[in-house]
């Protein structure tokens, strides 16, 4: 599993909020390219995200579940990218001081993503999820002025 942290200047209230709003997601989930729907449940346990991964022409239409969902702190999801397969991506919030320290912890759990060596799937992964927070820092952040 990969594991990726980093602070943001906002409660874990704040930062649920962005979590919470499936709508959202394309602006700081690195691949995700748009949003096709978001259940009427979102961020309830079952429910999912309808997306798309790639970019125009060659876009993947697919789907975000819900599998665990702790509001205000934790929500587990089982992503899909098929045909690249599909990921656990567990995100949680941890409250530090007058901070947020949010952590994504990802591995690929089934497809070709399972292919790829461990120590080079777990850098690929740390990468993106780097990208994925500094996005979530800007949307969060710039919703916290």
């Amino acid at each position: 599993m990969s594991t990726t942290s980093r602070p943001l200047k906002a409660t874990p209230e704040q930062v649920w909020e962005v979590l919470a709003d499936g709508w959202l997601y394309p602006l700081f989930v690195v691949g995700a390219s748009r949003m096709r729907d978001v259940d009427e449940a979102w961020p309830a346990v079952g429910a999912k995200l309808h997306h798309s991964v790639g970019t125009w022409p060659l876009l993947i239409d697919d789907n975000t579940e819900v599998l665990e969902s702790e509001p205000g702190r934790r929500i587990l999801l089982l992503a899909r990218g098929w045909p690249a397969g599909q990921a656990h991506v567990d995100i949680s919030l941890e409250p530090d001081g007058d901070t947020t320290v949010v952590t994504i912890t990802e591995d690929a759990t089934a497809g070709p993503g399972l292919l790829v060596p461990k120590p080079l799937r777990d850098a690929q992964l740390h990468w993106r999820n780097i990208e994925t927070l500094r996005r979530l820092a800007f949307v969060v952040e710039g919703r916290v002025k």
